[in-house]
């Protein structure tokens, strides 16, 4: 049986992250793996799947139905993997759902900044290349090393770092920064496969190399799936 992922997402051909992706999965999995695009428009149960990747490119259509598939994911142990907006949203997710702040929200959408989990970044990482290093100890430093590691980006908004002690104490650790130390990563202490990182690794697939990361959900995945078997 081959493993199935929900890539959770608004498809356009015209992403790059979108591109990529199918590539990074091909490169993990070869031809184990099952994958479909799920647009939040009419995303539906996620049952059936071994594993969920929320990606690139938002906002959502749904912005809801995004937060809902991130928390069947984290709530039920299917592994997680959320690049670029995907770890926004699994940030906002953590938040109301975890950490009971009703009225968190993304800077890019909210109306009002009473509760911005999610802030502008203070530079701009839209195509920029960033050095990140991983914090020792990590799930994250286990597959990239202690040193710095260049990754792509396209995104404008980040965690705000006002809330980072909250989410340490709820067990959703900061594993990865950037130059000014603002977070890059972020992992769940309590579960076995759920990550973000603000970077899109996928983006390795283009130059025709696996990313580790990629590979580890895949393997993670996989493990999930056999243990339904």
């Amino acid at each position: 049986m081959q493993v199935r992922i929900a890539l959770v997402g608004d498809y356009d051909s015209r992403v790059i992250a979108h591109q990529a992706i199918p590539l990074a999965l091909q490169l993990a999995g070869q031809l184990q793996i099952s994958f479909d695009w799920k647009h939040t428009s009419n995303l539906g149960p996620l049952d059936g799947y071994h594993g969920v990747w929320c990606v690139p490119a938002s906002p959502y259509e749904n912005e809801a139905a995004a937060i809902e598939a991130i928390r069947w994911a984290r709530e039920t142990k299917v592994p997680f993997l959320g690049t670029c907006g995907g770890f926004q949203h699994a940030v906002l997710e953590f938040a109301r759902n975890v950490l009971g702040l009703a009225s968190a929200d993304h800077a890019e959408t909210a109306k009002s900044e009473d509760c911005l989990v999610i802030s502008r970044l203070s530079c701009s990482l839209v195509e920029v290349e960033e050095p990140v290093v991983a914090v020792p100890g990590s799930r994250l430093a286990a597959l990239y090393g202690p040193g710095e590691n260049y990754f792509g980006y396209h995104c404008n908004f980040g965690f705000n770092p006002s809330f980072e002690t909250a989410f340490e104490a709820a067990g959703l650790h900061v594993v990865a920064r950037g130059n000014n130390g603002e977070a890059r990563a972020m992992e769940l202490a309590a579960h076995p496969f759920f990550i973000g990182t603000l970077f899109q690794p996928e983006r390795l697939a283009l130059q025709e190399k696996n990313s580790p990361l990629v590979d580890a959900f895949v393997q993670a995945v996989t493990v999930f799936r056999d243990s339904k078997i």
